[in-house]
């Protein structure tokens, strides 16, 4: 930790342990208790410190330590950066700051260098010699290291000239990438616990939860629920004890977006729960991790130990009266556990499986008393609504849909990453302005929005505005932030088959409608796959995905049919013709496979031949060969090694 929470010097009456109420203020903006011309140029001094003037001297080294970067390396950059450091006698005159996601999890390892906010992407050990002795020392830019657009070969310098950053508006994301996660000091350098104080010293109760229904802000965990209403219900709740949590069993295939604001910004979201505590009347805060999400634990603890010593967090608050004190649950990594119910009976101690709803968790929660239940990205949004105001707030987005939503953008696309976009951007806007088009020159085919939960979006609604209301509409839903983008060699009915297969293993068995209607429905998809469906199936996984959607217990139960549903409501026609015709139209079921080679294009090189696994390739040399379709295990190995493009799925 730096030492901008320390005292300036003996004049100064506030204790760590024991600030009092002007204590962030003092911090951002020099002492309160006297007025002293060195304490206060040493406050200036070390903010500076992490905001770097342009023109200034000194360089900070952001280095990207989120769990993709670092699974790709960027650990050893910090090493090799201090090492080329003193070699060059810098390490007095550069900072080095790892931080947590960029977003931009394609291009990592990231490095920006401040205050000129040099962008390099992809860096390796190897690359940090260059960069110090070029850069560092030389004052220029190592330009193979420079972002490079996929369709117009421009190289981009800074963080700011990248398309991936360009439309994006990063409220909750804002300190991702930017500060020290390990260090409550950077925090509230960036206004960090202004919100809490401003809500704990100049605000009732009442009066936050009003400011947040003035926000609009919705529920970013699935069902978009006004969060404000949610808070209003539970200070209205009778209790003695009220308990604040937060959902962050983030399980959905290809989301990130928890992990990430936890693993970047941990006080945001901690920040958040105790404007929460304050307003619904709660001084005990659970957050429900996935255990899957070692880094985000590990700086939750962190940033707890550190807001508990600078007495941000723990008993009687800044001198306040208030208490506030957060726990953390690691869970075992069930999917259901994601519904808020099944949550809480995990943080019991019992077996996550969901409950009847009424009553609803702000009546009878948490061990039975009145419980506050949002996730990660929502109480991440409430610092910001607290410092500016939620009628600024609500200007952003679309009439109901108000604010920023944290999307985690994957599959066929060129710039794969986290990205957070106003409400009501269209998806067109994400999918080929942010990331950059589909890989390969492929034609676009769909997008699965909101997880296994959510539904398939077709080209013809490509201009979708994304907000609560629109994707409800079209059979899909926001859910958590999933994007999952698919070309033409994508299956509808095996991505159905897909999602279903994650939904049923998950699903905890509790009610008949989701236990029994998801196998039903993954049988009948499999038979399909494989060739051996028939039209009547059609309607019989359309009545049983409305069946279940109805009828189960829980939001598992009854969203997973969405997949279903909406890849036969616009992709009819490849069900069809799996049925009918026997033919995947996609070539991506290898039930329903038949390689052939053209004889006119085969040179009868025999590379094939050697390469098929069931010997199923015969020919004489310089010879068109054939495959014998009762051998072919339709491995696909012949397809990729011929050269010639004689090969190809029938």
């Amino acid at each position: 930790m730096n030492n901008l929470l320390d005292k300036c010097c003996d004049k100064c009456t506030h204790e760590p342990q024991n600030p009092c109420r002007d204590f962030i203020k003092c911090i951002k903006e020099g002492p309160i208790c006297h007025d002293d011309a060195a304490c206060r140029q040493k406050r200036q001094e070390l903010l500076a410190n992490i905001h770097l003037p342009v023109g200034s001297d000194k360089k900070n080294i952001l280095i990207c330590a989120g769990t993709g970067c670092t699974s790709s390396g960027s650990k050893k950059l910090v090493d090799v950066l201090k090492e080329e450091l003193q070699k060059h006698n810098l390490t007095d005159k550069v900072k080095i700051t790892i931080t947590g996601c960029h977003g931009f999890c394609e291009q990592g390892p990231l490095m920006i260098v401040e205050p000129d906010k040099t962008f390099y992407v992809r860096v390796q050990d190897t690359d940090v010699p260059e960069i110090v002795e070029q850069n560092l020392v030389g004052g220029q830019v190592v330009e193979r290291l420079l972002y490079k657009d996929h369709t117009t070969g421009e190289l981009s310098k800074t963080y700011n000239d990248v398309p991936f950053y360009a439309k994006q508006q990063r409220l909750v994301l804002h300190n991702c990438g930017h500060i020290n996660p390990e260090d409550v000091g950077e925090y509230i350098a960036n206004d960090g616990y202004a919100g809490f104080v401003k809500a704990l010293f100049e605000m009732t109760p009442e009066e936050v939860i009003e400011d947040v229904k003035k926000s609009g802000l919705r529920g970013r965990g699935g069902a978009g629920f006004p969060t404000g209403m949610k808070w209003g219900f539970v200070r209205q709740a009778q209790g003695d004890k009220k308990y604040v949590v937060c959902n962050a069993d983030e399980g959905d295939p290809g989301a990130f977006m928890d992990r990430s604001v936890l693993e970047g910004d941990p006080h945001a979201v901690l920040e958040g729960m105790m404007i929460c505590g304050y307003a619904v009347g709660a001084d005990e805060g659970y957050i429900y991790v996935r255990a899957e999400y070692p880094l985000a634990i590990e700086r939750l603890k962190i940033a707890i130990a550190q807001a508990e010593q600078y007495g941000i967090l723990g008993d009687n608050i800044l001198n306040s009266g208030f208490n506030f004190h957060i726990k953390i649950k690691a869970g075992a990594g069930a999917f259901v556990c994601g519904e808020e119910t099944a949550l809480l009976t995990s943080i019991e101690g019992n077996r996550g499986m969901p409950r009847v709803r009424p009553p609803f968790p702000a009546q009878s929660g948490l061990w039975g008393k009145p419980t506050n239940l949002n996730n990660v990205e929502t109480y991440a949004n409430v610092p910001y609504i607290l410092r500016n105001g939620g009628e600024n707030y609500a200007k952003l987005g679309t009439e109901k849909s108000k604010g920023t939503k944290i999307f985690a953008l994957t599959g066929k696309v060129n710039n794969t990453g986290l990205v957070e976009v106003p409400m009501g951007m269209t998806l067109r806007d994400i999918i080929f302005t942010i990331g950059g088009g589909i890989q390969n020159g492929k034609k676009f085919k769909a997008v699965q929005i909101g997880g296994p939960s959510g539904g398939c979006i077709p080209e013809e609604n490509l201009d979708l505005p994304v907000d609560y209301d629109s994707l409800t509409a079209a059979g899909a839903m926001m859910g958590s932030g999933g994007l999952v983008v698919m070309d033409e060699t994508t299956c509808m009915v095996d991505v159905a088959k897909f999602f279903l297969t994650f939904t049923q293993s998950e699903s905890c068995g509790k009610c008949t409608p989701c236990r029994e209607g998801t196998k039903r429905m993954l049988e009948i998809l499999t038979r399909i796959c494989d060739g051996e469906g028939k039209m009547e199936d059609l309607d019989t996984l359309e009545r049983l995905g409305r069946v279940v959607k109805n009828t189960a217990l829980c939001g598992l139960g009854q969203t997973c049919p969405n997949p279903i549903l909406s890849t036969m409501r616009y992709f009819k026609d490849e069900y069809i013709a799996h049925i009918q015709d026997k033919r995947c139209p996609a070539g991506a079921c290898s039930a329903l496979l038949v390689f052939k080679i053209d004889p006119e294009k085969c040179k009868g090189c025999g590379k094939c031949a050697k390469n098929c696994p069931a010997g199923a390739i015969t020919g004489e040399k310089k010879e068109p060969h054939v495959i014998d379709a009762t051998k072919c295990i339709k491995c696909g190995s012949c397809l990729l090694g011929c050269k010639f493009d004689a090969i190809y799925k029938a």
